[in-house]
């Protein structure tokens, strides 16, 4: 933080530089909900946040303008989008204005007396963290959170909320212009659930002791009457608790132990799983679908237990879960071509969302159109395990929107079931003639895809229509 905060903050003004980011706009009505007055600014103010946040009574303005100093706020919140030569930034740090991170306001100013339950990981935070606030508040705790998506069991992102539980999706991405430490560091949790830990966001880290000394940081701030809880056996997990491990440990195996909670899949079209621990043993029967949800179940399960929620009392919670907007979000049904929205985009987020598509499908044509868009896929980082990540589709279609050469090689290389587009235009076109009847088309991207999955549905209704 640039200098030291106002201590009131009943009569507190903030204003938040990125605002529309998914993070900072829930920072933003949590803010809002503690009585701080808020404004923000975007460099393009655009729903659905601009709506949420306008529905708020949040003053929003487009652009960086230095003229938005003339709204006297006492604080400015930099979101991590943000770069030194942006006007507004610059004349802040000029004038020497207090500022702070989204991250540190977030710890300074909702977090203190809180139980925080941090959920982190490369793949998983947000379905993982939905699930944990949901089955508290089904325990009738009436948690506070704030995730990266809106969980369909509740109607906003983030929340205050009415007691000192509180839920946060605990991302390791960098904190702001500044502060490089990763976000989780500022959040002191009580439980830490670590769902996993792969390269991920190459912009930042050179290689995976990197993003694994930042998970130690965050380890290190967990009290000695906390708890971390992780999946037993994962290499990359252990090195980090190798580094030293302060609190109480909670592991989590898919096979038998005798000390171990342990989880099993029963067969069907959904992932409905059997958790067991000791003499304790639960089903939780849903309509989710796939391994990597199963273990966000139990992972979920196991960190509402940390605080006193039963696990058959989280097993009905989860048989009530409806899901998270964007993680595999059933949008059309059309005579029998349905649409999915999933935000998928690493490898092994991509492969295990489409083998439980498969095994709940079966021989069902999956046609799955992706893009790669992340930092880290435009890079090239994964490329080999990418194309492969996608074996489970019938049809792959890769979106090359940006010119990537080792991607049109590599769909070159890979064969018939392989394709690409480097439009919009030629995607939707490639896609609809490939649809057959039945047919499962999973849209993945952890971007807006230009809009594409609205048009998609718009041009198999119509392709239908004619047919009829």
């Amino acid at each position: 933080m640039g200098n030291t905060q106002p201590d009131n903050t009943s009569s507190l003004h903030i204003h938040i530089l990125g605002i529309c980011g998914t993070f900072m706009g829930s920072l933003a009505v949590l803010a809002q909900e503690k009585g701080i007055k808020v404004t923000g600014c975007d460099q393009s103010v655009y729903p659905p946040m601009s709506t949420q946040l306008e529905s708020q009574g949040i003053e929003l303005i487009s652009g960086y303008g230095i003229e938005q100093l003339d709204l006297n706020a006492d604080l400015y919140v930099i979101g991590n989008a943000i770069s030194r030569g942006n006007l507004l930034l610059e004349e802040i740090l000029n004038k020497g204005l207090p500022y702070v991170s989204g991250p540190g306001f977030l710890a300074n100013e909702i977090l203190p007396g809180k139980w925080v339950l941090g959920v982190s990981g490369t793949h998983g935070k947000t379905t993982t963290s939905s699930m944990l606030a949901w089955i508290l508040e089904y325990a009738g705790m009436k948690p506070g959170f704030l995730i990266g998506g809106v969980p369909e069991n509740f109607s906003c992102s983030a929340r205050i909320g009415e007691t000192p539980f509180f839920v946060i999706e605990a991302d390791e991405y960098d904190s702001a212009f500044f502060d490089k430490r990763s976000k989780f560091v500022h959040y002191r949790p009580r439980t830490l659930v670590i769902n996993n830990l792969e390269f991920d966001h190459a912009d930042i880290f050179d290689d995976l002791p990197a993003i694994q000394k930042q998970f130690h940081h965050v380890v290190r701030t967990v009290p000695s009457n906390g708890r971390v809880i992780f999946p037993e056996n994962t290499r990359s997990i252990d090195q980090v608790i190798d580094m030293g491990c302060w609190s109480e440990v909670q592991t989590f195996a898919a096979s038998c132990s005798d000390d171990t909670p342990y989880w099993s899949a029963i067969d069907g079209a959904t992932s409905s799983f059997q958790l067991c621990l000791n003499d304790e043993s639960v089903v939780v029967e849903w309509a989710l679908t796939g391994d990597h949800n199963i273990q966000n179940g139990v992972a979920a399960m196991l960190a509402a237990r940390h605080v006193g929620v039963s696990l058959k009392h989280s097993a009905m919670a989860l048989s009530l879960f409806e899901g998270v907007k964007r993680r595999m979000q059933l949008i059309s049904n059309q005579d029998d071509v349905r649409v999915y929205d999933d935000f998928a985009h690493h490898p092994t987020a991509i492969k295990s969302t489409l083998a439980g598509l498969r095994r709940s499908v079966g021989s069902e044509k999956i046609i799955a159109l992706i893009e790669p868009r992340s930092n880290t896929m435009k890079m090239g980082i994964h490329h080999e395990t990418l194309i492969q990540s996608a074996d489970d589709a019938d049809e792959i279609i890769w979106a090359n929107l940006t010119e990537i050469d080792w991607l049109e090689k590599q769909v070159q290389l890979h064969g018939d079931k392989h394709s690409q587009g480097t439009s919009i235009d030629e995607l939707l076109h490639i896609t609809l003639d490939k649809i057959v009847e039945g047919a499962h088309v999973v849209v993945m991207s952890n971007g807006g895809f230009s809009g594409i999955h609205q048009r998609l549905v718009s041009a198999i209704e119509d392709d239908l229509g004619m047919r009829a």
